[in-house]
């Protein structure tokens, strides 16, 4: 299996994302700079770190939007190349039209930072495979800008879709219904504001971010 993670000015968690693939799949993913225009040859799966890409500018993930190799990115999701965009990348994915939706400026105007419990909505995808649907886990958050808005209409038709992956189970940011994390009409695209590369070891204090990882790489392999 190969993998690339993309690195912008500002991002600071490609090598926690690098690392987090490695240990799932035995193979270190392909550091690749934002001022590229292509995705090597081979690659099964692409992830968009967080960070604070460009410095949040503008918008959160808008310039990083703008990347060159974001045109690249969007090409290859089209192609069904799997795309994991955490934080920073959640934004970046949907500032680049291939999520539905925006994060804005948390409720409450504060920075979070901690674990928060989420309920895993749709095990169905190839990202959620080894989670069971309704189950509740813990993974860590940080961010200022976290809050999903959609119009009525996006948010009837992800949850009629079963596109809602994950669920805050608690009060977080004020994300319309809770949402935490969705996928795209095809299912090779989530984009998520919770850190799964941050717990996946027994010194991040829980593993339930590793299954992510494992399943997504274990569904990639079955298919090579």
């Amino acid at each position: 299996m190969k993998s690339a993670v993309i690195v912008f000015p500002g991002s600071n968690c490609d090598r926690d994302m690098a690392v987090a693939i490695e240990q799932a799949s035995g193979v270190k993913p392909v550091m690749l700079w934002h001022r590229e225009t292509e995705i090597p040859a081979g690659v099964d799966l692409i992830a968009v770190p967080g960070g604070f890409s460009y410095g949040d500018y503008l918008r959160s993930g808008a310039m990083a939007s703008r990347s060159p190799v974001m045109a690249a990115v969007k090409a290859a999701a089209e192609r069904g190349v799997m795309v994991l965009g955490v934080c920073n990348g959640f934004q970046v994915l949907t500032e680049s039209g291939l999520l539905p939706g925006a994060l804005m400026r948390n409720a409450g105007i504060h920075f979070v930072c901690r674990d928060v419990a989420l309920t895993v909505e749709n095990s169905q995808s190839a990202f959620t495979s080894r989670y069971q649907a309704g189950e509740r886990i813990s993974i860590p958050v940080a961010h200022h800008d976290g809050n999903y808005f959609a119009d009525d209409a996006t948010l009837d038709r992800l949850e009629g879709e079963g596109r809602v992956a994950f669920r805050y189970a608690e009060s977080v940011n004020g994300s319309a219904r809770n949402i935490a994390g969705i996928l795209n009409e095809s299912g090779n695209v989530l984009g998520m504001m919770p850190h799964p590369e941050r717990a996946c070891e027994s010194a991040h204090g829980n593993v339930d971010g590793a299954r992510l990882f494992g399943g997504l790489v274990e569904g990639l392999m079955a298919t090579a």
